[in-house]
């Protein structure tokens, strides 16, 4: 739904909505990336002579969640630290550059990957140019922070994997950003406090696309990939580590392959994790989000990233949170600071691997609609050509 569009009352009800939900300063901002997205300049600004220094971290891609997440909060934590930025779409990337300071935009990546000045590249394009990108920049020396998903084929996850490990210490971020939240966190805490398997359910309402929008193009990877992998992962990093593989993934579909469908996934351990994705028209306060978790003598229910109950047979445990989090700063700034410690080990092979490879099953296992089985990294070391000369 375009919003810009909608009469001065809705216009007025989002806005206070959205003022209890997020405060002041990301409700503001979240308006101007709505019109952010239509910006267009009879007259490109002007860019002066690039400066040697000032600013070592570049953006590549400027649609809303750039220019409304990312940059926000890297402005928001470290200041003017954004040296410039690239879009396909120039005139996207002469709103942020606008909004935000910075000392250059250019629909040019190499521009940005070969910039000596700049360190630290976050990646928010169109979703199968994420890998490639990534790739790019890391030949280049560069950190980078991948936004979702970090692949959408299995030779992207391939080649990616082979540079990661031939980058030098070069730390490789994606921002699957629920799992850092704060209720994320302790989601994760309390149900690791057991022992056992573990029953995870999901309910999403997410936005209706138009037939036409980008996500649904061949190359895109669709809704799986595109938002579902949110929760797969979620679910992927609350089951212990030993405890995940083989997993199986069970598709529950009618004509549609990416939206109003449920997946049910049966970890190694025997946990069992159930995710229902509904697209059906347009919620008001964004994508809507319920959760229900048990393990051992623990029983959680979460809704939209605001409200917790944790149960602990006769405790209840409800904290306090003022506004919806679901995240992103936290991934924001932990992608930026990761990358000034030189200790930092970056996120492993293996995540890599297998949240990719778990997004990807799932996609199959919908489009096919057969069951798909997966194993962990071990499976691929043993089987490719890139394991062997490790």
């Amino acid at each position: 739904m375009d919003y810009t569009t909608q009469k001065l009352t809705f216009k007025i009800k989002k806005f206070l909505r959205y003022l209890a939900l997020y405060g002041l300063s990301r409700t503001l901002i979240k308006v101007k990336g709505q019109y952010h997205m239509k910006k267009r300049y009879e007259t490109l600004p002007a860019q002066l002579d690039i400066p040697k220094l000032g600013g070592h971290v570049g953006l590549i891609g400027c649609g809303n969640y750039q220019f409304s997440n990312i940059a926000y909060y890297l402005k928001k934590n470290y200041g003017s630290v954004i040296r410039g930025c690239m879009d396909t779409d120039i005139q996207r990337a002469a709103s942020l550059y606008r909004q935000y300071d910075l000392r250059y935009y250019t629909d040019d990546a190499s521009q940005l990957i070969t910039d000596p000045a700049i360190d630290l590249v976050f990646i928010a394009s169109n979703h199968a140019s994420h890998a490639e990108y990534a790739i790019e920049a890391l030949k280049a020396g560069k950190n980078v922070h991948i936004e979702k998903p970090h692949c959408v084929t299995e030779d992207q996850l391939r080649r990616l994997l082979e540079t990661m490990s031939e980058s030098d210490g070069k730390i490789v971020s994606v921002g699957y950003n629920r799992t850092l939240s704060r209720i994320g966190v302790r989601i994760k805490d309390h149900l690791g406090t057991q022992t056992g398997a573990a029953m995870l359910n999901w309910f999403i309402a997410g936005h209706e696309l138009e037939p036409d929008h980008w996500y649904f193009q061949d190359a895109e990877g669709g809704r799986i990939l595109g938002n579902l992998c949110h929760w797969t992962d979620f679910s992927y990093t609350m089951i212990d580590e030993k405890g995940r593989f083989p997993l199986k993934i069970i598709p529950t579909r009618s004509d549609k392959s990416d939206c109003d469908i449920a997946v049910s996934y049966v970890f190694g351990d025997g946990s069992i994790a159930a995710i229902t994705f509904s697209a059906k028209g347009h919620t008001f306060e964004g994508v809507r989000e319920k959760f229900s978790a048990h393990r051992g003598n623990v029983l959680i229910s979460m809704s939209d990233f605001k409200s917790l109950m944790i149960e602990v047979i006769d405790k209840r445990i409800k904290p306090i949170q003022i506004f919806r989090d679901h995240g992103h700063e936290i991934s924001i700034c932990s992608s930026y600071s990761a990358s000034k410690d030189s200790t930092h080990p970056g996120l492993s092979l293996a995540y890599i691997w297998e949240s990719a490879q778990l997004f990807l099953a799932t996609k199959a296992a919908l489009e096919n609609n057969q069951v798909q089985i997966i194993n962990g990294i071990e499976d691929y070391f043993e089987s490719s050509a890139f394991g062997q000369s490790q």
